[in-house]
C-alpha cells in the first residue's frame, strides 16, 4: 500500500543527542508516574520506531503545498504525539485531520446533496441534517461511503482510508487496546491522507455534478442545459447515476425547496431515470410508503410526483399499489362500460399498465380483479374495442403469469364474459386472447382446458353449457 522505505541512516534527522533527550524524557516521566503510584510501563513506543517515523515524514509533507501545510493542524498534533512515543494518540489525531478535510470538501461541494446521500433512506436522520454544524451526526463509516458515492475520493482511496478507520478504532487512543503501531505504518497512513484526500482534485464527473447542482438552484434551466445534462447522464457510471438520482430526489422532496429547484428537477428526472438501477428505483417506493405511514404528507406527495412523472408507479410498495390498482381498475371499468368508451379508455388503461409494471407484478390481493378487468376490456363491448387502449391490454396480457393465464381462461365459464363471446367482436378477440394465453399455461389441468376449448365446435358463448367443458373447468379451478 505504501511506497515508503526507511531512509538511509545518513539522512535521519533524529540524532544521537535527540534520542538521548527522548530517553531522558521517558525516564523523567516514568519517575513522575512512579511517584504518583501510576503505571509507567509500555507507555511509549521504542525510540527507533519514532526515528523511523520522523525521518520519513519530511518526504510526505513535501507533497503538500503551503496552504495545505498551514491548515493541517491535526497533522502537527500527530507528529508531536508520535515524536514523544504516543503512536496511538498520533493515529487518532491523523484521523481527526482526515475527517476535518473530508468535511471541508463536502461543504465546498454541496452540503445538502451530501446530506441526502449520507442519510439514504433514513428520513428521520435527514430531517436533522441542515447546516455544517450537523456534519458530526454522520458517523465516520457513512462519511466515507457518502464521499465515495459523490466522487470526492476514489475507490482505491476509500479502501485505504477505511483501513485507517479500522486501525483508528482498533489501535489508537480512541478506544482501549493493546495493539502496537510501527513508525512506517504511521507515516504510510499520513501519506494516504495526503494523496487520497488533501491533494486529490475533484474528478470530471464530480466537477460536472457540482456545476449542475449549482445551476439547478440558480434559475430555470433552458432546453440547451437540459440536453447537456441528458448527455452527461448517458456517460455516468451506474453507481454515480444512482447517487445523482438520490440527490435530485432529495432536492425535490426537501421541505424548503424553491419553485425553481422543483421545476428543474422535474425537467431532469425523466432524463436520469433510464440510468437508475432497479434497487434504487424500488427505494423511492419504500420512501414514499414510509412517508405515508408516518403521515409525512409533503414527502409522500413529492415522492409520488417523481414516480408518476416517469411512469414508475410499479415501484410503489405492494400495499400502496394494491390501493392504487383497485382505484385504477374501477376507473378503467367505468370508462369501458360508459359513454364514449373508445375515447375514454386509453388513459385509465395506461395507468393500470404502469401500475402493473414491466413484470406484471400485481399485488396478490388485487390480482383476480386485475385479470377480470383486463380480459373484460380486451374482449370489447360487443360493438368493438378501443383501438388506442388495445395495445395496453395486449401488453398486460403478455405479462400475465401462468396462474393469471389459467384464471383468464376460466372466464369463458362466467356468464358475464360468456355473453361477449357470442358477438363477432367477442369471438375475434377471444381467439386472439387464446393465442396469447396458450404459451403461458403450465399446469396439466389448464392445458387440458385449453385443448377442450380449441376442439369445441360450437360457438364460444356455449362453452359454459357443455358438460365436458364444465368438468375440465372444475378440474382447473381445483388447482
Amino acid at each position: 500500500m505504501s511506497e515508503i522505505e526507511p531512509a538511509p541512516s545518513t539522512n535521519v534527522p533524529a540524532t544521537t543527542d535527540s534520542r538521548t533527550d527522548l530517553e531522558r524524557f521517558e525516564v523523567s516521566v516514568h519517575g513522575m508516574l512512579d511517584d504518583f503510584g501510576l503505571p509507567s510501563e509500555k507507555l511509549f513506543v521504542p525510540v527507533s520506531e519514532r526515528a523511523a517515523m520522523v525521518q520519513n515524514v519530511p518526504g510526505v509533507l513535501r507533497e503538500l503545498d503551503g496552504p495545505g501545510l498551514a491548515r493541517s493542524y491535526y497533522v502537527s498534533k500527530m507528529i508531536a504525539a508520535a515524536t514523544v512515543g504516543l503512536f496511538d494518540a498520533a493515529l487518532n489525531y491523523l484521523w481527526d485531520e482526515l475527517v476535518s478535510e473530508l468535511r471541508a470538501r463536502v461543504v465546498g461541494f454541496d452540503l445538502s446533496y451530501f446530506f441526502d446521500i449520507a442519510a439514504g433512506n433514513n428520513a428521520d436522520l435527514r430531517k436533522g441534517l441542515k447546516v455544517q454544524e450537523d456534519l458530526p451526526k454522520i458517523d465516520d463509516a457513512h462519511l466515507l461511503r457518502a464521499v465515495l458515492n459523490i466522487g470526492l475520493i476514489t475507490d482505491v482511496g476509500y479502501k485505504r482510508l477505511d483501513h485507517i478507520r479500522y486501525m483508528r478504532n482498533n489501535a489508537s487512543a480512541a478506544h482501549p487496546n493493546e495493539n502496537q503501531l510501527t513508525g512506517l505504518e504511521l507515516v504510510t497512513f499520513l501519506q494516504a491522507c495526503v494523496r487520497e484526500v488533501i491533494n486529490v482534485p475533484a474528478d470530471t464527473v464530480t466537477a460536472h455534478t457540482g456545476r449542475l447542482l449549482t445551476n439547478i438552484k440558480k434559475a430555470l434551466l433552458d432546453q440547451a442545459a437540459v440536453d447537456e445534462a441528458a448527455a452527461f447522464f448517458d456517460q455516468l457510471p451506474r453507481d454515480r447515476a444512482d447517487t445523482l438520482a438520490n440527490g435530485l430526489f432529495g432536492l425535490y422532496t426537501a421541505p424548503d425547496r424553491t419553485p425553481v429547484v422543483a421545476d428543474n428537477v422535474r425537467l431532469l428526472w425523466p432524463k436520469v431515470w433510464p440510468f437508475v438501477t432497479e434497487a434504487t428505483r424500488s427505494s423511492y417506493g419504500l420512501r414514499q410508503a414510509r412517508a405515508t405511514a408516518s403521515a409525512d404528507t409533503a414527502l409522500a406527495t413529492a415522492s409520488r410526483d417523481l414516480l408518476d412523472l416517469v411512469d414508475g408507479t410499479a415501484y410503489l410498495t405492494p400495499a400502496v399499489r394494491a390501493i392504487d390498482m383497485s382505484e385504477a381498475l374501477q376507473v378503467l371499468s367505468s370508462a369501458h362500460h360508459g359513454m364514449n368508451n373508445f375515447y375514454n379508455e386509453p388513459v385509465p388503461a395506461r395507468r393500470v399498465l404502469n401500475l402493473a409494471g414491466e413484470q406484471g407484478d400485481v399485488p396478490v390481493s388485487i390480482r383476480q380483479a386485475y385479470v377480470r378487468t383486463v380480459v373484460d376490456c380486451y374482449l370489447g363491448n360487443g360493438y368493438g374495442v378501443s383501438s388506442s387502449a388495445l395495445p395496453h391490454y395486449q401488453q398486460m396480457v403478455a405479462r400475465f403469469s401462468s396462474q393469471d393465464a389459467g384464471n383468464a381462461l376460466l372466464l369463458c365459464m362466467d356468464p358475464i364474459y360468456s355473453s361477449l363471446l357470442g358477438t363477432t367482436v367477442g369471438k375475434r378477440q377471444w381467439n386472439e386472447l387464446l393465442d396469447a394465453l396458450e404459451p403461458k399455461l403450465t399446469s396439466t389441468t389448464d392445458r387440458n382446458l385449453m385443448a377442450g376449448i380449441r376442439s369445441f365446435t360450437g360457438s364460444p358463448d356455449q362453452l359454459r353449457l357443455d358438460s365436458t367443458m364444465k368438468k375440465l373447468a372444475a378440474a382447473a379451478e381445483l388447482l
